[in-house]
């Protein structure tokens, strides 16, 4: 069950097409070791996925660049 933090990651990474964790954490005015931990669980619910493109980012699964 996704956590009110978790809901608003996924509705800004719904507007983006890849985000770096700290620059989520600042559109939606969260901490980003918060944002980290969200992250990391709507991963382990294979909700979003990282892409590693010379830097880390985030993005929703199935919608990252490239596919």
């Amino acid at each position: 069950m996704s956590t009110e933090l978790e809901d608003r990651v996924l509705a800004y990474l719904a507007t983006v097409s890849k985000a770096k964790n700290r620059d989520v954490a600042t559109a939606i005015g969260a901490a980003k070791h918060e944002v980290d931990a969200a992250i990391n669980a709507l991963a382990k619910e294979d909700k979003v996925e990282f892409l590693y493109l010379g830097t880390s980012y985030v993005a929703l699964k199935g919608t990252s660049e490239g596919r």
